[in-house]
């Protein structure tokens, strides 16, 4: 196996700058320097879009910044004894062991063991007192090494990578968290109480801080004399804990910044949620938390797959106000309702294509009453005409209950499904269409989270999410739909596609304009997802003779490809304004901006937001005129250029593109030429890309 740390990665004592992008960027340069990797710029903005999520400064003076990159060759460690120290967000202070651990995308389970072990070896005082001390760069690797094969000398961790006993910590190996828990007399105070619990804890690379907190955990219980068992959900693998084990905890820390495989395995258990960094920097405190919430009737529970849930996310999420909330779950239904209508569209779309617009006159009778061996009159491309089209009318008519439902979801969880979509299928009968869907999913949604927030008796709680729940908020939501909201709203939704069907000339393209700068401000964020939805929730009532919907679809289509692709024309034309990260992610650019993924622009405006995104906009608003004067239209709610079959007055759509493109390209290279900001030392930090 290739060595992981060579001399040539580590640096001892050096001034690597003054925060932690300096030293990330001097540590990729070095592993990029060592042939392990292909690029630096790559290797850094991972590297650096990964600290940007959570700090990786650990107490004891250490930092871990790690990632994984298509831009590593082989699973890398460099090392830097820093002087001065530099603040990686610990609570201790600034760090000056610095370890960067780099692996490849695909690295095999072997390596990322091994990197795992050396992460959890850091919590041992007497391992990061001989990195400190050490004279030379060799005793480095010499100290490395052993740590990795388990030397006793490097005291490194001897439990298994998946799943942590309580047997596993060791007094010296406790935090400082622990130590000072200890000598406050906490861990006797805890003593009465329960003495069995059990943990998972995860992070989004899953090398470092998963094991870290599971053995900063363990040793902390140990301190207290608490047997804690530790399910690590890493990168290595995952070794679930034994159904007994849980069965017999008396409540469960979830340190995680991912959702927890397998949650339910903790249904009813007192719980502890925090971030996986918390359970490095404060174990004490948790254990001695989870310890108080056993014995507390009040404390919050894993739930029964039920909108207890919901309770638990809306106590984790006190700094969300409602209009965050509801945009989540406005977002969520969408989510889940583009699959529906984007298979419904190009279903449709192809039947028309086969067999004309009068297929939607004859398809219900062709399908049920011819079949290959009897063919309708107009023959094989008349009959899979038909079919396509009635499989993506029925597609299509899910359009309305997937948005309620999943709204309903999206607050309620699993227990607001049901009621959702009955909610959304009234809406539909009503004629109430996705303003009557968003309405109703929102009732049923709040209404299944009401009532699973009931303190109701043990026998009843198993019939709550199957039975009670769906019952009284269907009862409630579609109730309130039939009796109250729905005329109103289908009135409401009437009025405004009449309004749509009877733009023309200048208004056309005002609406034109509006969806373009819409769809180019936020690049896939909530502005950008409300033209979108707005088009796709009414690309179902669109026929031959109504073709307003589908020209807004074509429309929001057609301005979403521009800032991508404007994006990679410019890296093309002026190389020199933009990063080596960059001009990789421009070549990407065009094939994201052709299938219509505007997210393909984050990236640039991530670094340049005040450049990249008003020429975005510029080059959108064009297109989308352009698109509604000319009547474009589209049948297929997503797909680009590769949808072109359900693209009317195609050529239109292309010039529209092309033409939003090469101003938006030329703006963006003319505000990067003349819009210049005042240099700083650390100007090169700009081009990172934010993670998405």
């Amino acid at each position: 196996m290739t060595q992981l740390i060579t001399t040539e990665l580590v640096e001892l004592d050096q001034n690597l700058g003054t925060s932690p992008e300096d030293v990330i960027r001097h540590l990729a340069s070095k592993v990029a320097a060592t042939g392990r990797a292909s690029e630096v710029e790559g290797l850094f903005a991972d590297a650096f879009a990964r600290e940007q999520k959570t700090a990786t400064g650990i107490p004891g003076g250490i930092a871990i910044p790690h990632c994984r990159s298509a831009a590593v060759v082989e699973p890398t460690l460099a090392m830097a004894r820093l002087n001065p120290k530099v603040d990686f967000g610990a609570k201790d202070g600034p760090a000056d062991l610095i370890f960067f651990i780099a692996a490849p995308d695909g690295a095999d389970q072997e390596h990322l063991k091994l990197l795992s072990k050396l992460a959890r070896s850091l919590i041992k005082k007497d391992f990061t007192a001989a990195l400190r001390n050490a004279s030379s760069e060799a005793e480095i690797v010499e100290l490395v090494d052993g740590a990795l094969a388990d030397k006793p000398a490097a005291h490194a961790a001897t439990a298994p990578a998946e799943a942590v006993p309580a047997a596993a910590g060791t007094a010296s190996g406790a935090s400082a968290a622990g130590a000072a828990a200890a000598s406050t007399g906490s861990a006797d105070s805890a003593a009465s109480g329960p003495r069995r619990l059990v943990a998972v804890t995860a992070c989004p690379t899953g090398i470092a801080h998963t094991y870290m907190a599971a053995d900063s955990l363990v040793a902390a219980a140990q301190e207290m004399g608490v047997d804690l068992q530790v399910e690590t959900q890493g990168s290595s693998g995952a070794k679930p804990l034994d159904p007994a084990v849980i069965a017999a905890a008396d409540a469960v820390i979830f340190a995680v910044d991912v959702d927890v495989r397998g949650k339910e395995r903790f249904a009813g258990k007192p719980v502890i949620n925090a971030p996986v960094k918390r359970g490095i920097d404060e174990p004490a405190k948790m254990v001695r938390e989870a310890l108080a919430a056993a014995t507390d009737p009040h404390a919050r529970r894993v739930p029964h797959f039920g909108a207890e849930e919901q309770a638990q996310q809306a106590e984790a999420e006190k700094g969300e106000h409602i209009g965050q909330k509801l945009k989540r779950a406005l977002l969520t239904g969408v989510s889940y309702m583009i699959p529906f209508v984007a298979g419904g569209g190009l279903l449709i779309a192809l039947g028309f294509l086969l067999g004309g617009y009068n297929i939607t006159s004859v398809a219900d009778k062709v399908v049920v009453a011819n079949n290959f061996g009897n063919l309708p009159e107009g023959g094989l491309a008349i009959y899979l005409g038909a079919v396509l089209f009635k499989i993506g009318a029925l597609s299509m008519g899910f359009l309305v209950p997937a948005l309620a439902g999943y709204i309903a979801y999206a607050i309620a969880d699993r227990p607001g499904i049901a009621p959702g979509f009955v909610a959304g299928a009234v809406s539909g009968f009503m004629g109430a269409g996705f303003l009557g869907g968003i309405v109703g999913g929102l009732l049923a949604g709040y209404m299944a989270h009401l009532i699973g927030t009931w303190q109701v008796p043990r026998w009843l709680r198993g019939l709550m999410p199957v039975v009670i729940i769906p019952l009284l908020a269907s009862i409630f939501a579609s109730g309130l739909m039939f009796l109250v909201l729905g005329g109103p709203i289908a009135g409401i939704t009437t009025a405004l596609n009449s309004w749509l069907t009877g733009m023309t000339g200048v208004s056309a393209v005002v609406l034109g304009i509006i969806l373009g700068l819409m769809m180019c401000f936020d690049l896939g964020g909530p502005v950008n997802k409300v033209a979108y939805a707005f088009a796709v929730a009414g690309l179902s009532a669109g026929s031959a003779t109504n073709q307003a919907p589908w020209q807004i679809m074509a429309t929001v289509m057609a301005a979403g490809m521009v800032p991508p692709l404007a994006m990679a024309l410019a890296t093309t034309l002026d190389k020199k304004l933009f990063s080596l990260a960059e001009r990789e992610n421009g070549k990407a650019a065009w094939l994201l901006g052709a299938s219509f993924i505007s997210e393909g622009a984050i990236p640039f405006a991530a670094a340049d937001p005040l450049r990249v995104i008003p020429a975005s906009m510029v080059g959108g608003a064009l297109t989308g005129a352009l698109c509604m004067a000319t009547g474009v239209t589209s049948q297929a709610p997503h797909g680009g250029i590769f949808v072109f079959f359900a693209i009317g007055n195609l050529a239109m759509f292309v010039i529209s593109i092309v033409a939003g493109t090469i101003v938006s390209a030329l703006a963006v290279i003319a505000l990067k030429r003349w819009a210049v900001r005042q240099p700083e030392p650390t100007a090169s930090v700009e081009t990172v890309p934010a993670t998405v």
